[in-house]
Order: structure tokens, then sequence, then C-alpha cells
């Protein structure tokens, strides 16, 4: 890869902003280019201290329980994604004209001139199983590659590390992105823009635009979702490098410059000689695991991202046969008495949730928990049709229950008041009641879970646990 050292960071005061999965490989790569660091944390719980003893012992500074005071003298911030952009360190550093960085924005000045170019992927949902299948496409084409950022390895741990990658899949999230001014991705795709993390961005349009940051000098092409059109118009506000195309991705025909669905083939009519009249055969919808709408959708995206690339049609193929999506998103659990039961305890907002009600004729639906600040009134409405029954639990179910009574009036629901993680059992035995042969009984709670359980893997675990048990 070549000579990396593109910074100098020797002697240089650096704040790192939070503990954490960021915090301490930031501090632990600064330190080692010798500048001079201090950790600050809200936190000072056991953890935070256990954290803060390995870092001293490097000789890092580390102050707990004050994560608001701007440390004398200090010359750059860089913080943990989490951390909201109105805290008073920020406020502060901005005042001193001091930069803010995240750890991305530091993976990036730090990669050398020939480092592995990015593609890169954000989105409000399907971000992780896009970036996972455009990883597994490029490595069915024999390239060096890796699914890095918001999952797996960190970017800092990629652009640094002894393994030497020909290209980089990278997921990167609203947070992420805010804190990456100078970010400049090969080719990069926005998913779609449903609201989600406002209190943290303050606002839609200051969300849709750090989400548009990702298009920011991109070279070959920026990729859209034709069904969004937000997603478009970030691509056309964006400033790109001279000759970047524009390349959309849609479950209908595609046009000229799009990626598209025929007949049950994945086609490519933007990265072909005379894309007006040629379209390239990429796959079929038969390859996408599992061949949900919204999964075809993420299929496509990576696809585009991969032929921007100039990977062959029949590497996205295989890229898309090889690919196992991740537990707990529309993952089949068993069949209890003609009956699918079906894990999607990811889908953690109602756009999420809408993508999953979508793939599935007739329905028995668990939902609900934390609703962060979230309105139900379009996902029920657009879904009533599909449902046969509906089994509300969690913390915030009241306010799904009165978007059905609004919206599907006649769909039987049972609204289960109680929180403790047994509620899961007592639910899916509801959900069994509810079904008939040839239904679905789907998890897609458009909440997050943080109510019953410590996260959603653990309620689609539940869930899934429930599931063996009724049919043992």
């Amino acid at each position: 890869m070549g000579s990396r050292e593109v910074i100098d960071l020797e002697g240089v005061r650096v704040t790192v902003a939070g503990l954490g999965v960021s915090g301490i490989p930031a501090a632990k790569v600064l330190h080692a280019r010798g500048a001079h660091v201090t950790v600050v944390n809200d936190g000072d719980d056991a953890r935070a201290r256990e954290q803060a003893a390995e870092l001293e012992a490097l000789g890092v500074t580390v102050r707990l329980g004050d994560g608001a005071t701007l440390p004398d003298g200090t010359e750059l911030v860089v913080t943990a994604p989490g951390w909201k952009p109105d805290k008073p360190l920020f406020t502060a550093a901005r005042a001193a004209g001091v930069e803010i960085w995240g750890d991305v924005e530091l993976a990036w000045r730090l990669r050398g001139p020939d480092a592995a170019p990015w593609l890169a992927i954000t989105g409000t949902n399907g971000k992780t199983t896009t970036t996972q299948m455009l990883a597994s496409i490029l490595k069915a084409a024999g390239l060096r590659t890796a699914a890095v950022g918001n999952i797996g390895v960190s970017v800092l741990d990629a652009v640094l590390g002894d393994e030497q990658y020909d290209v980089l899949a990278v997921e990167l999230s609203s947070y992420q992105l805010h804190w990456a001014p100078s970010l400049r991705a090969h080719s990069a795709a926005v998913l779609n823009l449903a609201p989600d993390h406002l209190d943290w961005h303050g606002s839609m349009e200051a969300y849709a635009a750090d989400k548009g940051r990702i298009y920011e000098g991109n070279r070959v092409a920026c990729v859209y979702n034709v069904a969004d059109k937000a997603t478009e118009d970030l691509v056309r506000e964006a400033d790109v490098e001279e000759g970047c195309r524009a390349i959309g991705f849609t479950l209908g025909t595609p046009g000229p410059s799009q990626l598209g669905v025929v007949e049950g083939i994945l086609v490519d009519r933007a990265f072909v000689e005379d894309r007006h009249k040629n379209a390239q055969e990429l796959a079929e919808v038969s390859d996408v695991n599992p061949p949900a709408p919204h999964n075809i959708a993420n299929a496509l995206a990576a696809a585009a991202l991969a032929r921007a690339f100039g990977v062959p049609a029949r590497a996205v193929r295989d890229g898309l046969r090889n690919f196992t999506p991740d537990a707990h998103r529309i993952a089949h659990v068993a069949d209890v008495d003609s009956v699918a039961y079906v894990d999607d305890s990811k889908a953690t907002n109602t756009h999420a949730a809408e993508a999953s009600l979508a793939a599935y004729e007739s329905i028995v639906w668990i939902a609900g928990g934390l609703a962060k600040g979230a309105t139900f009134d379009e996902l029920v409405s657009k879904s009533a049709k599909r449902l046969r029954g509906v089994v509300l639990i969690g913390q915030d179910r009241a306010l799904i229950r009165e978007a059905l009574a609004r919206h599907a009036p006649e769909v039987p629901v049972v609204d289960l008041d109680r929180t403790d993680t047994g509620a899961m059992l007592a639910a899916v035995r509801e959900a069994q009641a509810l079904a008939v042969a040839g239904d679905t009984v789907l998890l897609a709670p458009a909440c997050a879970s943080m109510d019953m359980f410590a996260n959603y893997n653990k309620r689609g675990e539940a869930f899934a646990e429930a599931v063996r048990e009724i049919g043992s």
C-alpha cells in the first residue's frame, strides 16, 4: 500500500471524545504517531475505568466523568461518532477554531496516496447487508477486500493494518459522515432516506445533508434509489469529480444509466457499451438471499458499486449466490403447522418494517418496543391489506395500536400489557392463534428493543426460542 503517513501528528495535542469501539483504537493510533492524547469520557463506571487503565498504561491521559470541558491546549478533537454535535465540548472546540474529526476522517487522513479506494454505502436501512453483498461480489472477482466501517473491522484497522487490499466496501452511518468532511470515495450509494436519528441531527434536512456527504468528490459513480427521489436530489447537490455519473437502481425495468429487474433477471444498463440499446444480464432474482423486494434493491445497489469498480457480470452473480445475510434480518426460523415464522428483529424503525411487511402476502405481525419518536400511520396504512392480525409488545405499543385503529380497524389486535422478556413467548403463542396455514408470523417491530431486551439480537433470539418451543 506504500506510504500512508499523510498527516504529521508528532507533538500535536489531541483530545479524543469517548471511549468505546472507536475511541480506544483512535487513541492508540494517535499515541503511536507521537500525539499527546487526552481521552475524555462522560461515564465513570467499572468498564470505563478498565478501559482507562489500559490506555494510561500506554501513556495516554484519560479523564472520566467529564466529557464537556475541552482540555487546555487542544489542537485537534477526534470523536466517537455517536457524540451529538451540540455537546459543549464541540461548541468550545469550534469557538477555539479547533477541527473535529471522527474515526473515519482520521482513517481517511492517514491513508497513503496509493491506498485502496473506498466504495461507500449509507442509507437509513440496508447498509450492512448491501456492504456485505458488495464485499462478496468483489471477492468473487478475485479482489482483496473487506466489509469495514460501521460493521466488522474498523476503518482505522483496515487502513493501518498489515493486510493489503485492492478495494474496501465501507458502511458509513450518518454520524460517521457528519464527522468526515474530507472523505472522497471512488463511488458511493445512498440506499434510501427515511426519518431516523432526528434527535441527534436536529432535523430531517440535517440528517439528509449528512447522508449526502458520501457523494462529495466521488470519482466514478453516485448510486441512488430511483424509488426514493430524495437520494437522487442528494446526487444533484453533490460536488463530484468531472465525469462522475449518476447511476440509478430500480425494482422495475431500468432506463439507460440504471440497474433494474426484467422478468426475474437483474440487469445492467449503466456499465455497458451503448447503454441506450444494450443491457447486461447480471444474476437472477433467485440468486438473492432472501429474494424480498428490499433485498433485491440492496443487491442492485451492491452490483452498481461493483460494476463501477469494473467487476465482471459473472462475479456479481457468484458473489450474490455466495452471500448469507446476518442473523435477525428477515431470517426464516421455522414452519409450524404450515405457518412460516420470520425473524426481522433488525427492523428497528418504520422504514425497515415497511420493507419487511412488503415481502409477504398474509401476515400476523409482532410489533412494538421503543418508538424513538416515530409515528406509525404511514406504515400501517401501506401495510393494512397484508395483515391478518397484530400482536403488540413493548413500551410504546399504544402508538401502533392507535394507528391500527385509524387505518386498519378490521384487523384483530392483541395488546400484551407486559414488558418482561417472557412476553415474547406469549406474543408468539398469540400470533399462532391468529395465523392460518399459508400465513407468515413476522417479527418486524418497527421499534428499538431496549425497553425489554439488551439489543435487537437478543429480541430475535427470544423470538426464535419461542418458535422452537411452540413447534416442539
